[in-house]
């Protein structure tokens, strides 16, 4: 089973040398890595070409935003299965696409697995700050402010065949739009994998400050509602407060 891996790049020279030795660095035998950059100037494509040799399919040009440029990956992706990693997020260990494969192996029947992340301190990334601990799906979980974390979310590439990409009209959530699509209204079959998948530093876009939170929430309150499902009224709370718990889980 091939595995696709996707890093959507654009001027993160600082980190995305770690993401990708994260990446070279897993024992499973059949990865294609997909590295999709906006047209970087901060010497990101020093970086990139650092390793073009290893990267299956490298493409540098203007696009539309993140989720224009994740969609680009995914319709290059040739793999079976398909995740996306942040260029400033890197795997735990060496062991995680093995893992993947093998929850997809044991039920062939799966169209998605899901595990748990760490948020780290950006500078000093051994130092946890949250620990997102999630579970298996259950169906109208969503409304009650579960979602999986999208950086351990892997997908058979025909769920985004059959389901659509990535909707850009999002420009904050549509990771979120495109997980209650799936698993709300399309019902897909998932797995929890009980492993952290995914180290993620602090600081990134959807969190720099209350301002963009709550632009954050008003996108997944319009994610509800163009996907026909029932918006509770206090969604906003239900949705922070297992963020806020996850301060204090080790």
């Amino acid at each position: 089973m091939k595995i696709s891996i996707i890093t959507v790049t654009y001027n993160c020279a600082k980190t995305v040398g770690n993401t990708i030795e994260s990446v070279l660095s897993q024992d499973y035998p059949d990865i294609e890595y997909v590295v999709i950059d906006g047209g970087s100037t901060d010497g990101t494509l020093d970086v990139l070409n650092h390793y073009k040799d290893r990267i299956g399919i490298m493409v540098s040009e203007p696009d539309e935003g993140i989720y224009d440029a994740m969609n680009k990956g995914i319709r290059k992706a040739t793999g079976e299965v398909v995740g996306l990693l942040n260029a400033d997020d890197f795997f735990v260990s060496g062991h995680i696409i093995s893992a993947v494969a093998d929850a997809f192996e044991k039920e062939p029947d799966l169209d998605a697995v899901h595990g748990d992340l760490y948020y780290v301190d950006p500078v000093h990334t051994d130092r946890v700050i949250r620990y997102w601990k999630t579970k298996e799906y259950r169906p109208g979980a969503f409304a009650r402010g579960w979602h999986p974390a999208h950086p351990t979310l892997y997908l058979k590439k025909d769920i985004f065949l059959k389901c659509g990409g990535f909707n850009t009209t999002f420009t904050l959530s549509a990771d979120f739009e495109l997980m209650l699509r799936l698993f709300e209204c399309y019902h897909i079959r998932t797995r929890h994998l009980n492993l952290v998948m995914v180290k993620m530093r602090t600081g990134g876009a959807t969190s720099k400050n209350l301002q963009v939170v709550f632009q954050g929430i008003v996108q997944c309150r319009r994610a509800f509602k163009i996907n026909h499902l029932h918006y509770p009224l206090l969604y906003p709370v239900m949705r922070i407060f297992p963020k806020f718990c996850q301060y204090f889980i080790r």
